[in-house]
């Protein structure tokens, strides 16, 4: 059974609680998670590479000598791939690198990510995250309260920007809420840190 430690924001312990076996609980399923990773990295490319081929490149329209004759190799255009200047074979073009993963599967990969964290022991959970100004002192606080010295995944119940804002230039933190929380950022960071108006939403959505 799944448990998690209940910390304030000044660090100081509050309760132990029991985690939701169907969210936290499940044996994880590696092909499930890699396959939303690699979907996930393969969606954010932007696929604008992009060179010239033979036909694209300028110049090249004499051939440079007589066929026969010269005692050197045969060419058609200073603009093939083999000059100074010339085409790139197979030149990369933009594209999409987009494609779609059955929502079975990404449930499965949530549910799986999630209970990795809880395994490992990398769930903390915040009686309540409130911040009445946007102060990147007030998380670096609370983080060195927790300690939380590497990197940590911050998720919230619904979209905070002043949390986001006070969060945003410290190094190895992240944020996000549960309608936008994703399998990659999850597995990414060492410790995984949920409100618990956030922990009941993500039971919510997924159990």
């Amino acid at each position: 059974m799944a448990t998690a430690k209940v910390y304030n924001m000044n660090g100081e312990f509050i309760e132990e609680i029991t985690l939701d076996e169907k969210v936290f609980g499940i044996e994880p399923n590696a092909t499930a998670i890699h396959t939303v990773v690699v979907n996930t990295l393969a969606n954010r490319r932007q696929g604008t590479q992009s060179a010239k081929t033979k036909s694209e490149v300028s110049g090249g329209g004499k051939k440079p000598w007589r066929q026969k004759g010269t005692g050197r190799a045969r060419q058609g255009s200073t603009r093939s791939a083999q000059w100074i200047h010339g085409g790139i074979i197979f030149a990369p073009k933009p594209r999409s690198y987009r494609f779609k993963v059955n929502n079975k599967v990404r449930r499965l990969a949530m549910l799986s990510a999630l209970s990795s964290r809880a395994q490992s022991e990398a769930v903390i959970v915040l009686d309540k995250l409130e911040l009445d100004e946007i102060k990147t002192k007030k998380i670096v606080e609370m983080l060195k309260a927790l300690k939380i010295e590497t990197s940590a995944l911050i998720v919230t119940a619904e979209a905070d920007n002043t949390v986001v804002k006070s969060a945003r230039n410290i190094p190895g933190i992240d944020t996000t809420f549960v309608g936008t929380i994703n399998v990659y950022d999850i597995l990414r960071h060492e410790k995984f840190v949920v409100t618990k108006d956030a922990l009941s939403k993500l039971s919510e959505v997924y159990a």
